[in-house]
């Protein structure tokens, strides 16, 4: 799946990063602490978080994930925005909780496939 066809599927709103929405998407990442998303998230992943603040894209840039999407209705400042334009990384918004935007993901990206892992 590609950034862009998740947006449309999720209804997301594209705050910057709009040339990186041709991105695939290889599977999806939920936390709120910078350092863990640094340790644990894989390139192409879509990282979904509350967080909204510059060093999320500068996070997203060095782990080369996909997409971010800031959830509960938070919304990033311009300088967030530009830097999310310069790095062309999708920088997306929901008004959902992070539990229901992670869960319409994970069933966007794998369905009902086992995760009994």
């Amino acid at each position: 799946m590609k950034v862009r066809e998740l947006v449309e599927a999720m209804g997301l709103t594209v705050f910057g990063g709009a040339s990186g929405l041709e991105r695939e998407i290889e599977g999806g990442y939920v936390s709120d602490l910078l350092s863990d998303v640094m340790g644990n998230s894989d390139e192409g992943h879509v990282w979904v978080t509350l967080q909204a603040h510059r060093n999320v894209v500068g996070i997203a840039g060095l782990k080369d994930l996909a997409a971010v999407i800031i959830v509960k209705g938070f919304i990033p400042d311009a300088d967030t925005m530009a830097d999310s334009n310069r790095e062309g990384i999708p920088l997306l918004g929901s008004t959902l909780e992070t539990f229901d935007v992670a869960g319409t993901l994970h069933r966007l990206l794998v369905g009902n496939a086992d995760i009994s892992r």
